[in-house]
């Protein structure tokens, strides 16, 4: 096991494991105590934050985006587009309608408006303190953080359980950093590495 992809796969599979093993009730409280903390980044009127929709074990970042909306953000959901290219993200609110997707991912319409967020709260499997991260290993945030990243500046933000960070991840230069992970013990910021 010496190749990136394969330490990666193991890390992937510890991580999952690790995740799925958590009790329900500690998976929620760690999603609505990552929701209660002040944001580490400021929410102007307006700004477009795109979360997600948990998948299995996933922590739930809902709580925070109903947070975040009640401070002004404006949300925003990812839509597959296709594999090998960047998640679309589109326009969302709580109640609105939602369709089954690629995996049974629940996503916006497809008449919702693409929108390209400011901050992207990225669902992962593993993280390090340099920014790293492991998903399921299609590649479609690193490709979305990166085409977004060309186009102006946004914040990568991971949210993650306390447990599933990792010594060291793996990386590859298509990786995408992360700006910060959010976990229900701390704000981790890793701007400045």
């Amino acid at each position: 096991m010496n190749s990136a992809s394969d330490q990666k796969a193991q890390l992937r599979r510890q991580a999952m494991a690790g995740r799925d093993a958590m009790l329900p009730e500690v998976r929620q409280r760690a999603a609505e105590a990552i929701a209660a903390r002040p944001f580490p980044l400021a929410i102007a009127p307006g700004v477009v934050v795109s979360g997600f929709m948990p998948l299995t074990s996933e922590i739930n970042p809902l709580p925070l985006m109903k947070q975040l909306a009640g401070q002004g953000a404006r949300l925003a959901l990812p839509a597959i587009a296709g594999r090998g290219r960047a998640l679309m993200m589109r326009a969302w609110q709580f109640g609105a309608p939602l369709e089954r997707g690629q995996w049974g991912i629940r996503e916006p319409r497809p008449d919702a408006a693409e929108v390209e967020p400011d901050i992207l709260l990225v669902p992962l499997l593993a993280f390090d303190r340099a920014g790293h991260r492991i998903g399921y290993g299609a590649g479609y945030y690193d490709l979305t953080v990166a085409q977004l990243r060309a186009r102006k500046p946004i914040a990568a933000v991971g949210l993650a359980f306390a447990i599933q960070e990792v010594a060291v991840v793996p990386a590859t230069p298509r990786d995408s950093r992360l700006d910060l992970v959010l976990t229900e013990r701390e704000v981790i910021d890793l701007r400045g590495g």
